[in-house]
């Protein structure tokens, strides 16, 4: 359930940077304050589990259209890090916020029942609800990439200057991204804080926003499967080595580095870029045989 919630977040901003060009820092505050907004509708107002995810998509969307309409004026290094700046801002409001309960975050949130029938209490019965979300949110993001939404988003990532001069308002176009990924990013974080029945400001802090990146990265940015092999991986990784305690992070920059330097496209991506050299290859070879049948069927003059 745990990489299932981790990759939803992972495709939600790969969305965002494999599409979009646009690299965010600050996706932590989104994930994390719909977990808080999720676990607190659900604990303290009583919220079945879709009002409650519901409740904290429609609380993500309008943040990030708060942040989005600010930040989406820069582009580069700039953009990435005034979503930082904005992110720690939400990041030390979910410290000082008294529904939050500090740094003791949300515990024992209940699961409740889906649609006031379907008993979510069974780790079972919840895990096929993430799994239902996951596959809701990954078609989601397979019907915008291949839209006329997304391919506008693509026209503008790979030349900006003449998708504005064909009449495409890109800032619009990518504040229109930036929301959109800001609400998968909130599903992810309240299916996550239901599922482990905890919110806290892990969820929240930008080293949160650094792990995402490094899923979407090893997995392979620009692809639809990427994130979820790098969210996996990642949390695999993560579960199996929690015997080495503060070594954790050290191995994971080490695999990190890795897999930049063998996988410079992800996993995913180096995969696809294989199988299309091989296809290249054989559809070469099976030209070249074609030809050199035609030469040999064709009588001398």
């Amino acid at each position: 359930m745990k990489a299932l919630c981790f990759a939803m977040f992972a495709c939600a901003f790969n969305l965002m940077i494999g599409y979009g060009g646009l690299l965010s820092f600050g996706h932590a505050a989104f994930f994390g304050m719909a977990s808080y907004i999720s676990a607190y509708t659900a604990k303290q107002w009583g919220f079945n589990p879709e009002l409650s995810i519901l409740a904290a998509a429609l609380v993500s969307g309008g943040l990030g259209a708060a942040i989005g309409g600010l930040a989406i004026r820069r582009q580069g290094i700039y953009f990435s890090m005034i979503t930082l700046a904005l992110a720690q801002m939400v990041y030390f409001f979910c410290l000082q916020a008294p529904f939050t309960n500090g740094e003791d975050g949300i515990q024992s949130v209940p699961r409740g029942h889906l649609f006031g029938l379907i008993d979510l209490s069974s780790d079972m019965t919840m895990y096929y609800f993430v799994l239902a979300m996951f596959a809701l949110v990954y078609l989601a993001i397979v019907r915008i990439v291949h839209s006329p939404f997304g391919r506008v988003l693509s026209a503008v990532k790979g030349n900006e200057p003449r998708a504005v001069s064909l009449g495409y308002e890109a800032n619009r176009y990518k504040f229109m991204l930036f929301v959109f990924s800001a609400t998968l990013a909130g599903v992810a974080g309240a299916t996550k804080a239901l599922a482990l029945q905890l919110a806290s400001l892990t969820d929240v802090f930008w080293s949160m926003s650094g792990e995402v990146v490094l899923m979407s990265l090893i997995g392979g940015l620009g692809t639809l499967l990427g994130p979820v092999v790098g969210a996996f991986f990642i949390t695999g990784l993560q579960n199996y080595l929690a015997q080495f305690g503060a070594w954790v992070t050290i191995i994971q920059g080490l695999v990190f580095i890795i897999c930049v330097l063998v996988f410079r496209r992800g996993i995913v991506g180096e995969i696809q870029g294989w199988s299309s050299d091989l296809m290249k290859r054989s559809g070469k070879l099976n030209a070249g045989a074609s030809h050199g049948e035609s030469k040999l069927s064709t009588p001398p003059a």
